[in-house]
């Protein structure tokens, strides 16, 4: 099964859980997002490794590219291998000499580990086409010195603010009662305003009338 790459284009604090982010993944020479939301440790140590920022104290992911380089392991690749029931599964591709393995994991700290060792980021058609968000080239323009300033309030210890000023909210059980065209309709304006979170909810629900 072919792989897409992707890389990461920023954090935004999410609005329907407290101390959560959403990470949001670009899809490489393409239009679509993958958000995923994350919780507050892991958002702070891929930003500080993001913005190159050393702590005075090792954190996990650190210890794991130390523990690398002690005993002569790399990290290849990242790959977001599935998605069951919204929630996004991992593996960290680990070549050990001659010993190529993978293991299991969190997207968020599977990238976090993966950023230390300078890793790549794939996933799978299957999962971008059902998950993915797609953005017109206009609405690009202006993300990259919001974004860059949002890791830097996450690398910090600080939580971010939103990277723009956000639609009201709408909960799983307001969606259910709205028609496909007004979804729909919700879904272009969530991705004009950069809403990546609102936005996977709203593609939630359609995928499951589909």
């Amino acid at each position: 099964m072919d792989k897409i790459r992707l890389e990461i284009l920023g954090l935004s604090s999410s609005q329907s859980q407290s101390g959560s982010f959403a990470l949001v993944l670009g899809e490489v020479d393409g239009d679509r997002r993958l958000p995923i939301i994350i919780g507050m440790f892991e958002a702070q140590a891929i930003a500080m490794e993001m913005e190159k920022v050393k702590p005075s104290r090792p954190m996990t992911h650190d210890l794991f590219r130390a523990l690398g380089n002690e005993l002569g392991f790399v990290v290849d690749e990242i790959v977001i291998s599935d998605l069951k029931e919204g929630v996004f599964f991992a593996q960290v591709m680990v070549q050990s000499g001659k010993k190529q393995f993978s293991l299991d994991a969190r997207p968020s700290d599977a990238i976090a580990i993966g950023l230390r060792f300078d890793a790549p980021i794939y996933t799978y058609e299957t999962i971008l086409s059902e998950a993915g968000v797609k953005v017109d080239e206009g609405e690009e323009g202006e993300e990259g010195e919001e974004e860059e300033e949002q890791f830097e309030d996450i690398s910090s210890g600080e939580e971010a603010e939103p990277a723009a000023e956000k639609a009201s909210k709408k909960s799983v059980s307001d969606f259910k009662s709205l028609s496909l065209d007004k979804l729909n309709e919700m879904l272009n304006e969530a991705i004009e305003q950069e809403d990546y979170e609102k936005a996977a909810r709203i593609r939630d629900e359609l995928n499951k009338r589909n």
